[in-house]
């Protein structure tokens, strides 16, 4: 069974994830502000405390917990942050505040993570389709789009530099996706895809997508947005 970790856990398609890898046995260390959800589950495989990745504070604590781990097999980034507002009315410390989490906190738990990676282990981020160099875009999501886009560049950085060592690195761009985050964005739109659905996927390309991909984006969607 392998140890993963899960960002982004206590809603959509996180929360989904830490079911679907609980239900197969795998151990799970489950990673949100809000820790509540998935400690209402009580699931004996799961360990979950508060953490905002963009806290150093927080990181801490998963450095800590990591050392009674051997290995981490997979590391799943899928904490975002959403801001829905036009360019002109958005704060510098607003989009500063984007960065923190999609960008930034990505690339903190990441490197903390990397040195329990095995060179078959995965790291796999979730991005969005509006990070991708000509899709569709939308007004509004400046700071979000342009922080998924980071994440791809990263992704691909990642993989170059620890071609001969490992882990693996791979980002997901998806498509709308029927989520908390999605109705914050495009209120009132109804995607065709669930979160337990793109959970279901995510879980399976975790475990094994990296045995043929290393640095590649993956465009995840069947509709626009």
């Amino acid at each position: 069974m392998a140890n993963i970790i899960i960002t982004g856990a206590s809603r959509g398609i996180g929360f989904e994830l830490v079911k679907l890898f609980a239900a197969d046995g795998h151990h799970i260390l489950a990673l949100s502000r809000n820790e509540n959800p998935v400690r209402d589950l009580a699931l004996e495989n799961v360990s979950t405390f508060s953490c905002d990745i963009s806290k150093h504070a927080d990181l801490k604590k998963v450095a800590t917990f990591i050392q009674n781990w051997k290995t981490v097999d997979v590391l799943i980034n899928n904490a975002g942050k959403l801001l829905n507002k036009p360019f002109l009315e958005t704060e510098a410390v607003e989009f500063e505040e984007v960065y923190k989490v999609n960008v930034f906190g990505l690339a903190n738990i990441t490197k903390l993570v990397l040195p329990k990676m095995p060179k078959n282990g995965h790291v796999l981020s979730i991005s969005s389709m509006g990070g991708v160099q000509g899709s569709v875009k939308f007004p509004g999501l400046s700071a979000y789009s342009s922080s998924k886009a980071a994440i791809i560049t990263l992704t691909e950085l990642w993989a170059e530099e620890f071609k001969e060592t490992g882990p693996s690195f791979n980002v997901l761009a998806l498509g709308a996706i029927q989520t908390e985050m999605l109705e914050e964005a495009f209120p009132g739109y109804l995607a065709p895809i669930s979160a337990l659905n793109m959970a279901s996927y995510i879980k399976d390309f975790s475990l094994n997508g990296n045995a043929l991909y290393n640095g590649k984006l993956l465009q995840v969607s069947s509709t626009t947005p």
